[in-house]
């Protein structure tokens, strides 16, 4: 038996086209940009996390010599949420990556490892949120699930694809 699996995301061409809650987003995720310490792959990426409660949590990539004990910005955001033991619900993660893309047409997009933990913190929360990339020509990407960008997510029961 074949099955099929799709997703759908939206695309808007500027920042200026988000919500405000989305714009929020990607705001604190360049500020975290700026704390990035990525000086073995050049790769620095901010993320952060906007709660229902209006409060955020930052993160930034930090590499290490010892490779690979370095952290994506991503997980650097959501351990530390996790870490404060937050109980507000996580309502959109907007990630930013720095210029090290050669091609303004690439798109930006998280590590596998980075999305198996969007999908434990949104299983955790049994409430999807959102995830906003921002490309560098300027054009955003927002998936309204992590399961968008995941499909057969480690441990998810099959009917749930």
């Amino acid at each position: 038996m074949k099955k099929e699996f799709k997703f759908t995301y939206d695309y808007f061409n500027s920042v200026d086209e988000l919500s405000p809650v989305q714009q929020k987003a990607i705001k604190l995720a360049k500020e975290a940009l700026k704390q990035a310490y990525a000086p073995y792959s050049n790769f620095r990426v901010g993320a952060a996390l906007v709660l229902e409660d209006e409060t955020y949590v930052l993160g930034s990539n930090q590499e290490n010599k010892a490779y690979p004990s370095g952290l994506c910005a991503e997980r650097v955001a959501l351990f530390s949420y996790g870490a404060m033991k937050n109980t507000s619900e996580i309502k959109v993660l907007g990630i930013v990556g720095g210029d090290f893309m050669k091609d303004e047409k690439e798109t930006f997009s998280p590590c596998g490892s980075c999305r198996q933990v969007m999908a434990e913190y949104a299983d955790n929360q049994k409430e999807p949120f959102e995830i906003v990339l921002l490309n560098n020509d300027g054009s955003c990407v927002v998936f309204e699930s992590i399961h968008h960008l995941l499909p057969f997510i480690f441990g998810s029961p099959q009917q749930s694809l």
